[in-house]
């Protein structure tokens, strides 16, 4: 659920709902985890900006939404630390991803 409820008001989502739309919809349209690259791709064609896309894929991530494995394959968690570390300086860049070099998949989708 990207919304919280308190007190029977709802707030805002805890992420952009639309860029959660359209990760998801590319993921399904094209079957196969992403990588930042596939990120950078679509900030280009669809004019987003690319920290944008990171806010929410991370957002995700923490909240179990969306997953990682690592350049090894390896599952690995993305913690509020990470998210903090790479929005340090108010926006993450595409060299700010480096470290990120394997893929990304909404989990309840994933292979």
């Amino acid at each position: 659920m990207v919304t919280e409820i308190r007190n029977g008001e709802t707030l805002k989502p805890k992420w952009d709902v639309a860029l959660e739309a359209l990760l998801t919809e590319e993921f399904a349209e094209r079957g196969v985890e992403m990588t930042v690259a596939d990120f950078q791709r679509l900030a280009r064609e669809y004019n987003i900006r690319f920290d944008d896309i990171v806010d929410t894929l991370f957002r995700m991530c923490i909240e179990g939404v969306w997953g990682y494995r690592n350049g090894d394959g390896q599952k690995q968690r993305i913690s509020q630390d990470d998210y903090d570390r790479l929005f340090t300086g108010g926006r993450a860049s595409e060299k700010d991803m480096i470290e990120y070099d394997g893929v990304w998949f909404p989990v309840k989708l994933s292979p």
